[in-house]
């Protein structure tokens, strides 16, 4: 991979960078689509990453259609798809971690404990080694956005991260590689997520107060069968803290479990979003 880059930087070819876990959708593909339009070359890379699952959390069971996401790499024209081994990745006797304070321990940092030093950990290794001019991700994942932004900040990297607007289905669902546990009851009801952060958002835009909007958001979502809400919460768009009152580039952020699939989604609070 190093040897890749290394050639394509001789002939002051830019590299645009999208991690994956796999299991790719119509979200990777605007990433991809990004990076096609910014760089010379793209680098796609598919590594289900044992760092940032808990012990029992679904790695076991993560969907790993590899021939089918290699055949979507080809179709949007990426140069290089880049799928190491975990022993590749980590090697015996490795022992080193990269973990971002407090904002890793915060909202899925605390309900699933050493996960983002796990995320930050592998976006490192990926970033020393293919050396990118740029990285995509999607905003879906605002926490870990946020986190590994902050990381490339303080250890100084060179890398450019670009945050690309979350895509979703018609139904305002966020799409994600785990909607597929869903069942197609569970899958109806998980819209309710974005349409009670929609709501919310619009209820605070309309002068209501952030922790009335959010209690009303809960009682919707409580109200679908077999949900429970790890958090929904308003926060600084930096920092990630809890805020009682809007502010520009705050956040409405949630993790809800519909059944046994956890589903995770934001939206920007400082303006107002389609229905």
């Amino acid at each position: 991979m190093s040897r890749w880059s290394n050639s394509w930087k001789k002939k002051n070819q830019t590299i645009g960078f999208v991690p994956t876990m796999g299991a790719l959708h119509a979200g990777h593909a605007s990433l991809i689509r990004r990076a096609r339009k910014d760089n010379d070359k793209v680098v796609v890379s598919i590594f289900v990453n044992p760092a940032q699952f808990g012990p029992h959390e679904d790695f076991s069971r993560y969907p790993r259609p590899f021939d089918k996401d290699r055949a979507l790499c080809a179709a949007l024209g990426v140069d290089l798809l880049y799928h190491p081994t975990p022993e590749g990745i980590y090697p015996p006797g490795y022992r080193s971690f990269v973990n971002v304070e407090e904002l890793s321990e915060l909202w899925c940092g605390h309900f699933r404990p050493g996960h983002f030093r796990g995320v930050a950990t592998v976006v490192l290794k990926l970033l020393q080694t293919i050396s990118p001019e740029r990285a995509y991700l999607g905003e879906k994942d605002y926490q870990q956005l946020t986190i590994i932004k902050k990381m490339v900040r303080d250890l100084n990297l060179p890398q450019r991260i670009i945050g690309c607007p979350t895509l979703r289905e018609k139904d305002g669902l966020a799409m994600s590689s785990r909607n597929q546990y869903l069942s197609v009851s569970e899958r109806r009801d998980a819209a309710t997520l974005y349409r009670s952060l929609w709501e919310a958002s619009e209820q605070i835009r309309k002068g209501s107060a952030i922790s009335l909007a959010l209690k009303d958001a809960r009682k919707k979502i409580l109200s679908v069968s077999n949900s429970r809400i790890d958090y929904i919460a308003a926060v600084d768009g930096l920092s990630l803290e809890e805020i009682k009152h809007p502010r520009l580039g705050a956040r409405l952020l949630a993790a809800v479990w519909i059944g046994k699939t956890r589903l995770i989604d934001n939206i920007k609070l400082s303006r107002s979003l389609r229905k």
